[in-house]
């Protein structure tokens, strides 16, 4: 008869050995529902500290189904839950900042509280979710980008569905997931939805050994750098640092949050779509706005605007419409 374990108690911040410890537990079923559900609830009404995400992140790492990256490869995605409902801004970054030349291993799910994630739009778009996920290192060798689809890279995951519904509110493992991605990125682009929260999951990637990054919150509480309004940023790497960045900073014009309001997957994808053939408008704008900054980490421009500039002409002169169609046919 198998033992169940038993999880510390996390009123008071976790070591680290004890933190890896418990979610290795939980990962592996060693742990009833009831007192996971307990754990990570306790752990989210006091705020969980970098170092039990980092552990949290390193005990879902050990158990993911990695792939391999070129040199340089990066991630844009974000942890989700800001409420917002927006179109699918990072999945249209992931496929402009690989068109302009930079490695793009996309880590994404489908949705849990909005309409449509990375996964259902690009579904939708056309993408076979199998097969791009079972020719994720071809993809990301031959095209430059690749959709790391989370269910299929991290299957422990599974058992912690029915747990999470049951919760029903933000728990650790809404942070975790951009912070296990399959290629072993280091460096990112990560939106939060908190902004109080940017400084902690900052160090959360630094000990985690990320070489670059930008965490990022609209001061919406959006889960991007809004276009909106003012954005706070925190960077790790040769620039570390902590800095507030709006529109107008890149060159950009603001736009109500109502402007990139977004539906179902279909809806979604079409306004992906007509944004890569030149469509202008806020979706562009703020799409542009989120491509300069993961263009910064890749360490492919200094300058804001020039970072825009560039991730503009990449849309205006079709290679990011033509790389979509490229990795749809691929």
């Amino acid at each position: 008869m198998t033992t169940l374990a038993l999880l510390p108690d996390p009123s008071t911040p976790l070591d680290e050995a004890t933190a890896h410890a418990a979610f290795a537990d939980i990962l592996d079923g060693k742990v009833p529902d009831e007192a996971v559900a307990r754990f990570l609830i306790d752990l989210a009404e006091r705020d969980e500290t970098a170092i039990e995400i980092a552990a949290a992140a390193r005990v879902l790492r050990e158990r993911m189904i990695a792939v391999k990256a070129p040199v340089g490869a990066i991630d844009v995605c974000g942890t989700g839950g800001d409420g917002q409902h927006s179109l699918n801004i990072s999945t249209a970054v992931a496929i402009v900042v690989a068109a302009a030349g930079v490695p793009v291993a996309k880590h994404g799910n489908r949705a849990a509280s909005s309409k449509a994630g990375a996964a259902d739009t690009l579904e939708a778009l056309g993408l076979d979710l199998d097969r791009a996920s079972a020719r994720a290192e071809e993809s990301l060798a031959d095209l430059g980008i690749a959709f790391l689809f989370a269910q299929k890279h991290h299957p422990v995951l599974a058992r912690m569905a029915p747990i999470r519904r049951a919760i029903g509110r933000r728990t650790v493992f809404n942070l975790i997931g951009p912070l296990a991605n399959p290629a072993r990125v280091t460096r990112q682009l990560l939106g939060v939805a908190r902004v109080d929260f940017l400084p902690t999951v900052a160090t959360a990637l630094d000990y985690l050994g990320a070489e670059a990054a930008m965490v990022v919150a609209g001061e919406e509480s959006l889960d991007e750098l809004s276009i909106a309004g003012p954005s706070r940023i925190v960077r790790i790497g040769p620039r570390a640092g902590e800095l507030t960045i709006t529109p107008e900073d890149a060159g950009l014009p603001r736009h109500s949050l109502d402007a990139i309001r977004g539906g179902d997957a279909a809806f979604n994808a079409a306004a992906l779509r007509a944004l890569l053939m030149g469509e202008p408008g806020p979706y562009r704008d703020a799409v542009l706005l989120n491509a300069a900054a993961a263009l910064i980490v890749a360490d492919r421009a200094d300058d804001w605007r020039d970072a825009v500039e560039e991730a503009a002409e990449v849309i205006d002169k079709g290679l990011a419409n033509a790389l979509l169609n490229c990795w749809i046919a691929f």
